[in-house]
């Protein structure tokens, strides 16, 4: 089996594509555009820095600094 990669037309890719599948012609998906959508949505992911965590780790101090109270 040959792969072979062809740059079809918007227009007129549904019309190639059941051709080449009345052919027996496997099709696979590309792959380039869904990695460049995770790529993209990865860029929007925001950075925290250390000092943005310090808070967390005083308020996590002090709350394991709380005692219950006695009945």
């Amino acid at each position: 089996m040959e792969t072979l990669i062809i740059n079809i037309p918007d227009k007129k890719s549904t019309l190639v594509k059941q051709i080449l599948k009345g052919l027996g012609v496997t099709i696979q998906e590309n792959n380039q555009t869904k990695e460049s959508a995770y790529r993209k949505k990865l860029l929007k992911v925001s950075t925290w820095a250390a000092e943005d965590l310090n808070s967390f780790e005083d308020s996590r101090k002090s709350f394991e600094n709380l005692s219950p109270q006695q009945w």
